[in-house]
């Protein structure tokens, strides 16, 4: 990853952009943490600086946060993929102390639905989508365009810029500013793909 200054004229923010940065918690970038992504912990700094680049233009910055019931469908333990993480109230869901966090915050998974777009949430029994509410904020601050980083390129980050997509809004992936889980290996890799197919840019 390149830890190098931003480049302006690669990812550049406006009044209709806005930055999402995409559940950079405990439970992800921190090498204790129950679900701890390799190399997460240097998206801090990556993520920091985007938000200063766009706070500096004026632009939008929110951020999305798992946000789980101590028992849910999503965890193995209930009969789902992943290990416990992101527990509402732990340590494991709060961000990571360094993370500048300066805009609003939309949590997912909250009631154990299947959290991984920013925009919705869907229930693991009935299949009914739900809003987080981040549609509904970007619409009242007349964002067009969304640059999107975080974790992970393979889950959040990949359905989050995909429902974007959907919903209209040009997408960007600052490719030095995402770190995948890869639980097959190239699992990043295909993810930024499919973005770039359905019309983000990945840069």
């Amino acid at each position: 990853m390149d830890n190098g200054p931003v480049d302006s004229t690669v990812i550049s923010f406006g009044l209709r952009t806005a930055l999402l940065v995409v559940d950079i918690q405990n439970d992800f970038a921190d090498p204790g943490g129950s679900l701890y992504v390799r190399g997460a912990e240097a998206l801090v700094e990556r993520a920091n600086a985007y938000v200063r680049l766009a706070r500096e233009a004026g632009a939008t910055v929110a951020y999305s946060q798992d946000w789980h019931p101590a028992h849910t469908p999503h965890f193995a333990q209930d009969g789902g993929t992943w290990p416990v993480h992101c527990v509402a109230d732990t340590w494991g869901a709060q961000f990571v102390p360094d993370l500048m966090v300066e805009g609003p915050v939309f949590r997912k998974g909250t009631g154990g639905e299947d959290g991984y777009s920013a925009f919705s949430m869907r229930d693991v029994g009935s299949g009914e989508i739900t809003a987080t509410g981040l549609a509904h904020a970007l619409s009242v601050a007349d964002v067009g365009e969304l640059v999107v980083c975080g974790i992970a390129t393979d889950y959040c980050v990949k359905e989050t810029a995909l429902d974007a997509i959907g919903i209209g809004y040009g997408v960007v992936v600052p490719t030095d500013a995402v770190r995948a889980v890869d639980l097959h290996a190239g699992d990043g890799d295909r993810a930024l793909e499919a973005i770039g197919r359905a019309g983000g840019r990945c840069v």
